[in-house]
């Protein structure tokens, strides 16, 4: 094997090295990323909830008779 291809073989192997560690690190973003999403798609059910209570209670106290003043 000359020294080009020798050459040529290590820059590759080092490119290749660093292209999967770039791949890791933007994997592991990904999964913060889908991991703080969950937790926002949780935390918005939660307010809906609690918007959809407020409203049925306010429709509640909305429907009594009122006493005459």
């Amino acid at each position: 094997m000359s020294d080009e291809v020798a050459a040529l073989l290590l820059a590759l192997a080092t490119e290749n090295a660093e292209l999967r560690q770039q791949l890791a690190a933007a994997q592991d973003m990904l999964m913060e990323t889908a991991i703080d999403a969950g937790h926002l798609h949780a935390r918005i059910e939660a307010v809906q909830g609690e918007r959809d209570a407020w409203r049925a209670e306010a429709e509640r106290l909305g429907a009594r008779p009122r006493a005459a003043g």
